[in-house]
């Protein structure tokens, strides 16, 4: 038998026009360098490889000096979910606190600012919005990401943050295609299943999908969910049915269709990353996200696997072909509109507060005192969040971490409140044990939740739908407001 072409970092192969890789450093490696020589797609960015905004450019334009029309792809929410920021916490509001302020142009502005950070940093593909419609507050990957629970609010805004993105010439992603909000598990750890049929979702979960695309979003990311009711025996980003009959032929869409990262065990776990590329490929997908942090050998692995089943004919020619020039024509495209496009003079992004406090939810009654002890709960971030400031401690407020097996602070200066400020409280069985602790010790004690909280919201007296540094600013704002009126009434 021959053995199937060699498809090393110098080839300039027809699966290299299909992959996304990550790579470590803030530098771009020599290896990296040829494949983008050679034609590679583009590149992925975490924060892994970001220092600063200068250092980010030098980056970007090594990469596009390697191959001018690369597409330059990084996670930017807009929330808590951030790169750039990832050092700092994110200066924005996140989806799910603005689907509660529910003014679109408010949306599209915060939309439009983020595009225009990310085209002065040279990225032109924007993984973001997230339109999953959060219909579980279990959700452990989705939660806040979200613009809310309602499919026709999750569309308005869709529609308003896709528009406000793209008229940076930056293009959009909306994700997890056709919907990871009605999930309790987190698709980076296993597979998530949605058992909901094709008519369940055309009235819910594809609503923003057909939103995004009616506002010409340029991209689509699928998601490592089984839905069975559609394909039993493959995630939506292997599933044809998924890929090629609901998204390309009943929905339309004639844009790139791009993987989430194939690194995940929801879509690799049992097969490993070449094989899911062969199959993602073969089901529609057009631009293959690999990972974090890929090396030369790991591409060349899932290049030879394309070459196999190019041999074999397991995977058809004209479908690489097809997704390579889909690629192609999305990154000239950019590059055309980037030209058409002046970038505005760089500003720090500054948002109003008083529409984040108004969105709060806070329980009628609560009461803050102008003496607070704060002790902020860390609880484990997921993957897609990670280890970035969050909430008051971004803001610059003095808190007290605590993480699990850390006992209350034993006494409090008489008048003293305690306020646990956590994310997501409901869903940690020690955070829950401990705020119960706290209430039966001291009945003032104030509970905030900056995740999603529970519908019944046991373990959440205020709830600010985000954690991000703007919604830390916030709820500061809010503390020393409402600590006022407490101490005017005294």
């Amino acid at each position: 038998m021959t053995p199937p072409p060699s498809t090393g970092s110098g080839a300039d192969s027809a699966a290299g026009g299909v992959l996304l890789p990550g790579f470590v450093g803030p530098t771009l490696p020599d290896w990296l360098a040829t494949r983008l020589r050679a034609g590679l797609a583009g590149v992925c960015l975490f924060a892994t490889n970001i220092e600063s905004a200068g250092q980010l450019r030098a980056l970007t334009d090594a990469i596009r000096e390697a191959n001018p029309l690369a597409l330059i792809a990084i996670d930017e929410e807009g929330g808590d979910v951030t790169r750039i920021y990832s050092s700092s916490g994110s200066p924005y509001p996140g989806n799910a606190l603005l689907g509660r302020i529910d003014d679109v142009d408010f949306t599209a502005a915060v939309a439009m600012s983020v595009g225009w950070e990310l085209r002065r940093v040279g990225v032109n593909l924007n993984f973001a919005p997230d339109v999953d419609i959060n219909s579980n507050p279990d959700n452990p990957v989705i939660g806040t990401r979200s613009f809310g629970a309602s499919a026709d609010l999750v569309a308005r805004h869709t529609t308003a943050w896709v528009t406000g993105l793209q008229s940076t010439a930056v293009a959009a992603s909306v994700k997890h295609f056709p919907g990871h909000g009605d999930t309790a598990t987190d698709s980076h750890l296993a597979l998530p299943v949605v058992d909901r049929s094709l008519e369940q979702l055309r009235e819910r979960e594809l609503v923003p999908f057909a939103a995004a695309i009616a506002a010409g979003t340029r991209t689509v990311m699928t998601s490592h969910i089984l839905l069975p009711q559609l394909d039993a025996d493959h995630p939506a980003t292997l599933s044809s049915r998924v890929l090629g009959d609901l998204l390309r032929t009943e929905l339309g869409f004639k844009g790139v269709i791009v993987t989430d990262a194939l690194d995940m065990r929801g879509a690799s776990g049992e097969t490993g990353i070449p094989i899911a590329a062969v199959r993602a490929l073969a089901a529609g997908a057009d631009l293959l996200c690999i990972g974090t942090e890929n090396t030369d050998d790991e591409l060349g692995e899932i290049e030879a696997a394309i070459a196999t089943a190019l041999a074999d004919g397991t995977l058809a020619p004209r479908r690489v072909d097809e997704a390579r020039e889909r690629n192609r024509g999305l990154a000239r495209s950019l590059a055309t509109d980037a030209g058409a496009v002046p970038v505005l003079e760089a500003a720090e992004p500054r948002f109003p507060l008083e529409p984040a406090i108004a969105a709060f939810d806070v329980t009628r009654g609560v009461v803050v005192n102008p003496d607070r002890h704060i002790v902020s709960i860390e609880t484990t971030a997921n993957i897609a969040v990670g280890a970035s400031p969050w909430g008051l401690a971004a803001a610059g407020v003095e808190v007290l971490p605590l993480h699990e097996g850390d006992a209350l602070p034993d006494t409090l200066s008489p008048g003293t409140q305690l306020v646990i400020v956590g994310k997501d409280n409901h869903r940690h069985a020690w955070v829950r044990e401990l705020v119960n602790l706290a209430r039966e010790r001291d009945a003032s004690t104030l509970v905030i939740d900056m995740g999603w909280p529970s519908d019944d919201r046991r373990y959440a007296d205020v709830a600010t739908f985000g954690a991000s540094r703007y919604v830390g600013q916030a709820l500061a704002a809010w503390l020393e407001k409402c600590s006022s009126e407490t101490e005017e009434k005294q």
